[in-house]
């Protein structure tokens, strides 16, 4: 920059306080001629703000620090399109980083239903063999509960298949509540062994 130049003048003027709205416009007019100087001074003054703005959507620190830094760096390339006649520089950067926000929950949230759908397996239901399944299964567990004596195949019956609490089965059997809990332990483990399963 040629500090002979009117316009760099006029800009080290307005950078000598950035607070003001007006001088953010300024210097973004100065960022859209490709002045690094003014975009430094931009950066400085925004990332703050964006990447608060940011975070508020996104809530994940990574991801905001990664969409901040697409934002300064969609200011350094779009800045042209800057107009200081429709709004303020603060407001244009602001929105635009609200934009990114969402299209960055948009972006992930699509891509986790993606995932989702890709995961589900949509087997087609073959219901006889379900039905042949379920019937040799039960003979089995029908067979295995032939194996216990009688006092556990009623203690389990009561308790697995009657819905009863091994509280309700004691006092139906008219048995301790100790008994009643082996039985039940032991039978369970004739069954496991019965069904081959570990």
């Amino acid at each position: 920059m040629n500090p002979n130049d009117s316009d760099a003048s006029r800009f080290t003027s307005a950078t000598t306080d950035w607070r003001g709205e007006r001088d953010l416009d300024l210097l973004l007019v100065h960022v859209a001629r490709g002045d690094t100087e003014a975009f430094e001074a931009v950066y400085d003054r925004l990332v703050g703000p964006v990447y608060g703005v940011i975070r508020r959507v996104l809530r994940d620190p990574s991801q905001s620090e990664e969409v901040t830094q697409e934002v300064l760096l969609e200011v350094w390339r779009s800045a042209a399109r800057f107009d200081p006649a429709v709004g303020g520089a603060a407001t244009w950067v602001m929105t635009i980083a609200h934009r990114r926000a969402i299209d960055r929950v948009r972006s992930t949230t699509a891509a986790a239903d993606r995932e989702h759908k890709t995961a589900e397996v949509h087997t087609p239901r073959d219901e006889v063999a379900e039905a042949v399944e379920a019937s040799l299964d039960a003979e089995r567990v029908r067979r295995c509960l032939d194996g216990l004596t009688d006092v556990q195949r009623e203690s389990i019956t009561l308790a697995y298949y009657g819905g009863y609490s091994y509280r309700q089965v004691s006092d139906l059997l008219k048995v301790t509540l100790g008994a009643i809990k082996t039985r039940i332990r032991d039978g369970l483990i004739r069954m496991r062994d019965c069904l081959g399963v570990s």
